[in-house]
């Protein structure tokens, strides 16, 4: 598979220096700083791929952009109201920019109002290290009685929303601002950050929008900008909801297989693909990676190779959990490792010129000199080194000519 590794623009400390020695063969990233709903300019894109191309020393990096992650789609082609007929033509030229600049693969989510979502950024892990998490009655605390979302109480039986008023009772300020602050911070590396008031007033936007219409405005959109995709050469690739399940209320579409297959013979195009991040879907009890890949693989244009742990307080359709090392957790790595190995050489005996997936490694711990430097959480320097020389372990393996 092609190591890529997610970079979020000049403002983040990691340099392609550091990519250098870390061996990562291409770059992620995005124009973070332009808001959903307006147009890529192609000068921004060629600035952008100047920054991956140079070392600090101005000599070539070597290294090229080869996924964009994410192309935002904005709340208003979410919901197909307001300006989205605005937002749409101005993806649509972003896409066609970004064709004109050599790019190819490209990553979205149409994941309502929040992005991934945790409520604690670095939270203390055994070894010493930190890794961002996900609590599910903190999270309630949050949409009970400090969002105070109307009809919240409705998404929680009486016992586990008992628990939250205790838990919220304990709380200071600075403890209740923190877990706002880490729940609506949004995508790191996006230019949304909302208040409470922001949130309430998007989630107005949602009141009559159910499941099934958001999943009709996903294939909608894709009905839109698919056939340009293909006569543009780019392949887009849908990534899942995280955690996936319902927050605030909101419906979730993109939570499981049965999902993706959906959409996938919704609107059936190679154009049309997966983000296969199989921590997002890992969250879900009885998920069957490897299973998966066997099954959807030939639309999966991208992998976001990471483990999570479920864990305690629970629900039964929902789970806490935490970012877990990239071979521990509840996914088997080694088997969803095989399992696209597997894929691409299915792929490259057909003679299709995508054979080689890109991946990369996802969310790593922060260990070492990662603790304090200030870093995006969730994408440390030594976490993710870590986790992607596990990950091209288990890759040389598959390789191997006893395999």
């Amino acid at each position: 598979m092609l190591q890529t590794w997610r970079w979020f623009g000049p403002l983040d400390p990691i340099s392609m220096d550091d990519l250098l020695q870390v061996g990562a063969e291409g770059v992620v990233s995005a124009l973070h700083h332009l808001p959903p709903g307006t147009v890529w300019p192609v000068a921004e894109i060629e600035k952008r791929q100047g920054e991956i191309a140079k070392r600090r020393n101005g000599a070539a990096s070597g290294l090229r952009w080869e996924v964009v992650e994410s192309l935002p789609v904005s709340e208003a082609i979410k919901t197909r109201s307001g300006d989205y007929r605005a937002h749409l033509e101005a993806y649509r030229q972003s896409m066609c920019n970004l064709a004109a600049c050599g790019l190819q693969i490209v990553c979205y989510n149409f994941m309502p109002i929040l992005d991934w979502t945790r409520t604690d950024l670095r939270a203390p892990m055994a070894h010493g290290g930190t890794a961002m998490r996900f609590d599910l009655l903190e999270f309630a605390v949050f949409d009970l009685f400090i969002l105070r979302r109307s009809g919240a109480a409705q998404d929680y039986p009486a016992d586990f929303t008992e628990q939250a008023d205790r838990l919220f009772k304990t709380m200071d300020d600075a403890q209740k601002t923190a877990l706002q602050n880490n729940i609506v911070a949004g995508l790191p590396g996006a230019n949304d950050n909302w208040t409470l008031d922001d949130i309430g007033a998007l989630l107005q936007t949602y009141s009559t929008v159910t499941a099934e219409s958001l999943r009709a405005n996903l294939i909608d959109f894709l009905a839109d900008i698919i056939p340009l995709a293909d006569e543009l050469g780019l392949r887009f690739c849908c990534h899942p909801d995280d955690p996936p399940f319902s927050l605030l209320g909101l419906p979730r579409i993109m939570s499981s297989e049965a999902d993706y297959a959906h959409v996938m013979n919704a609107v059936d195009s190679p154009a049309n693909g997966i983000t296969f991040c199989t921590g997002s879907l890992g969250v879900a009890k009885g998920f069957d990676a490897a299973g998966f890949v066997e099954r959807l693989g030939s639309r999966i244009h991208f992998a976001h190779l990471r483990n999570t742990s479920r864990t305690e307080p629970a629900l039964p359709d929902r789970s806490s959990f935490y970012e877990a090392a990239h071979l521990e957790g509840h996914t088997d790595m080694a088997g969803v490792v095989a399992a696209l190995m597997r894929e691409q050489d299915k792929r490259k005996a057909a003679g299709r010129a995508d054979w080689r997936i890109a991946m990369r490694p996802d969310h790593g711990q922060e260990l070492l000199q990662d603790i304090g430097s200030g870093g995006m959480p969730g994408y440390p320097l030594i976490g993710r080194m870590r986790g992607l020389a596990e990950l091209r372990g288990l890759m040389a393996a598959h390789q191997s000519p006893n395999n």
